[in-house]
């Protein structure tokens, strides 16, 4: 399995975008989406690195698996 390393906001954005998430609002500096499977919305801040316990968190939130994640990566 490969390692997570630190993404940028916008490609988080994209991920948790094309695996189901919708936009709801920006609040300050962070992106707040709803996923369908989540009981509370995923929070992306914009940082240039999101650093990788932000992502697991936001990950685990929504119901995503590493393996998933991996793939949707590899699409952008």
């Amino acid at each position: 399995m490969p390692r997570l390393y630190p993404t940028s906001w916008r490609t988080q954005l994209k991920i948790f975008e094309i695996f189901g998430c919708t936009y709801i609002r920006k609040k300050g500096s962070h992106h707040i989406l709803r996923c369908p499977k989540a009981k509370r919305a995923v929070v992306i801040p914009e940082y240039d690195e999101i650093d990788i316990d932000i992502i697991k968190s936001n990950m685990q939130t929504a119901g995503m698996s590493r393996e998933t994640y991996f793939e949707l990566m590899a699409r952008i």
